[in-house]
């Protein structure tokens, strides 16, 4: 289970403000990337919370909310529109949303734990931990609220476009998704730069 082992021990060298982030939604073919992150208080402690990926819908839920609800949580989620997913590629528009996140924290982190590899010219010094969302509970924190935030976003446009599911996959590249492809063509929120969105050369009828 994640803990606060990378950042205690970041306090012992004086950096008092440690932010964890993590982004979701990387491999959809439809949807912005979401990014959060998360600077926790000393001796946090919030049982159960893990990566998001091995939480259920609900259970992400609810610690979405003990976690955004908490005072003494410091947290901000931000995220990369489709268009700059598709003019930046899928990589730089992950490292911008991160970017927006910390920027939008009202307290500025003196060190950041990134979930997976360093980002180059980054805003922050930072390290990037591989798989850090199972080990560092501020990523995991992040993990959370990223997906969550995305994940209700997609609802939205769910409710836009009912004809693609988006609810269901979250615009993953499910049967039912290259399916809808096939039969509504994609709409404004697909990246038509991912397969196969680009490999079936369809139109915007669908919107």
């Amino acid at each position: 289970m994640p803990n606060l082992s990378l950042e205690n021990a970041l306090r012992r060298q004086g950096k008092e403000w440690i932010a964890g982030i993590d982004e979701a939604g990387r491999g959809p073919l439809a949807g912005p990337v979401s990014a959060a992150a998360v600077i926790l208080p000393k001796r946090f402690s919030c049982r159960g919370l893990d990566d998001s990926k091995k939480l259920t819908k609900l259970q992400r839920e609810d610690f979405y909310l003990r976690l955004t609800e908490d005072p003494k949580v410091v947290w901000a989620v931000a995220i990369a529109e489709v268009h700059e997913i598709e003019s930046l590629n899928i990589l730089r528009a992950t490292h911008l949303a991160m970017r927006r996140a910390v920027e939008g924290l009202k307290i500025a982190p003196h060190h950041c734990l990134i979930d997976g590899l360093p980002v180059r010219d980054f805003s922050h010094p930072h390290d990037g931990i591989v798989k850090g969302d199972s080990h560092s509970l501020s990523i995991a924190a992040a993990s959370v609220i990223a997906k969550v935030t995305r994940d209700r976003m997609m609802k939205t446009l769910h409710d836009q476009f009912p004809h693609y599911g988006f609810a269901q996959h979250q615009g993953y590249g499910t049967r039912q998704h290259l399916e809808a492809l096939r039969l509504h063509g994609p709409c404004s929120h697909h990246r038509r730069t991912f397969q196969p969105v680009a490999q079936l050369n369809l139109f915007l009828d669908g919107c």
